[in-house]
């Protein structure tokens, strides 16, 4: 009996090379490194970034903030103040007045006076600049008659007398001290100026008042 034919198997040997992995590990562009190893110097450290951020605007802030401090106190310049007739200005009365003045009338104050400056007188200044103003040894005011209406204001009698035609401010007398003083104030500034005038014009002995004969009308 012939034995049929049958082809012939070829099984594989331990030699045989297997088909290689198409993928090459060595060729992968993929990125494995890890972001916390890269270089400290190609990195910003986020309280570095805020802190950059903060300082500019900071000196920004300082410098309008003193801007704004520099606006609302300018450098005041010293007061000039002419010469009135004050013939008692340099008397002890008045001396002793300009010794017991304070540093502050109301929110003014104490200014420097130019040189020469007039005795018996000083003055106080705001921020914005306005001006109290207080001479000592005047003449009796023309206005003060027995018919005067007056003012007490912690024990010392004053005399208000108006500015003229576009001047914002009053002057006023103190009638009762022996010498008569005069302080000057912007209107619009309330009673504090002249409440506080009034206690350094009070430490000056207070003497009775010597008005001006009412006018006869006609005369």
């Amino acid at each position: 009996m012939t034995t049929p034919d049958h082809p012939s198997r070829t099984t594989p040997t331990d030699t045989e090379t297997p088909v290689s992995d198409t993928t090459n590990p060595v060729n992968d562009t993929t990125d494995t490194t890890d972001p916390d190893t890269t270089d400290p110097d190609t990195r910003r450290s986020p309280a570095l970034i805020a802190a950059a951020v903060a300082l500019p605007v900071a000196l920004i802030a300082g410098i309008v903030v003193a801007a704004v401090v520099a606006g609302r106190n300018p450098a005041l310049e010293p007061v000039a103040l002419g010469s009135v007739p004050a013939p008692a200005s340099g008397s002890p009365q008045c001396a002793a007045l300009i010794d017991a003045l304070p540093d502050k009338l109301g929110d003014f104050t104490r200014a420097e006076l130019v040189n020469p400056a007039p005795e018996g007188a000083a003055a106080w200044q705001s921020a914005d600049a306005q001006e109290i103003v207080l001479r000592c040894g005047l003449d009796r005011p023309a206005e003060f008659d027995a018919a005067s209406a007056l003012q007490v204001v912690d024990g010392v009698q004053w005399l208000e007398i108006p500015g003229g035609e576009g001047v914002d401010a009053s002057t006023w007398f103190a009638v009762d001290r022996g010498v008569y003083v005069a302080v000057t104030i912007p209107h619009g500034l309330g009673p504090t100026p002249l409440q506080d005038a009034s206690v350094a014009v009070s430490t000056l002995p207070a003497a009775p008042i010597d008005p001006a004969p009412v006018p006869v009308p006609g005369s």
